[in-house]
C-alpha cells in the first residue's frame, strides 16, 4: 500500500490515519470498569468488523480497563490489527491524572500496557 494522506508508515506497516479511540471504553471520567462490559467487548468486535485495523488506547484508560477490554474481545488479534498507545501518565485512587515521565515509569507503563494486552 503506497503512503497517503489516508495512512502512514509505522515500522513495517501502512497504518490508516483513522482507527479507533479506545478512550471511552472504560467508565465515566475514563475510570473504572464500563457500566455495561458486554456492550464496551461488542463496540470493539464491531469495529473490527467494520474495518478498523488500528485501535488508539493507553493502559492509564481504566486504568488497564480499555486494554484488557481489547484483549477480552480481539485476542487473538487479527494479524493486520495494530493497536497503538500512550504513555506519560499514570492515574490515582481518586481518579487524577499525574505525570508519569522517568524512565522507570515510561519502562513499567510499556511493559503494562503489553500485559494487559496479552502481548
Amino acid at each position: 500500500m503506497l503512503e497517503s494522506a489516508l495512512t502512514y508508515r509505522l515500522g513495517d506497516r501502512q497504518i490508516s490515519r483513522m482507527g479507533y479511540g479506545a478512550m471511552q471504553l472504560s467508565g465515566p471520567g475514563v475510570y473504572g470498569p464500563p457500566a455495561d462490559e458486554a456492550t464496551a467487548l461488542q463496540v470493539l468486535r464491531d469495529a473490527i468488523r467494520a474495518g478498523v485495523r488500528h485501535i488508539d488506547t493507553s493502559d492509564f484508560y481504566g486504568p488497564h480497563i480499555t486494554n484488557q477490554l481489547i484483549k477480552k474481545a480481539l485476542y487473538p488479534y487479527p494479524d493486520d490489527l495494530c493497536i497503538v498507545t500512550k504513555v506519560g501518565a499514570k492515574r490515582d485512587a481518586q481518579a487524577n491524572w499525574l505525570s508519569a515521565m522517568s524512565g522507570a515509569e515510561i519502562t513499567r507503563a510499556v511493559e503494562d500496557n503489553l500485559r494487559h494486552l496479552g502481548l
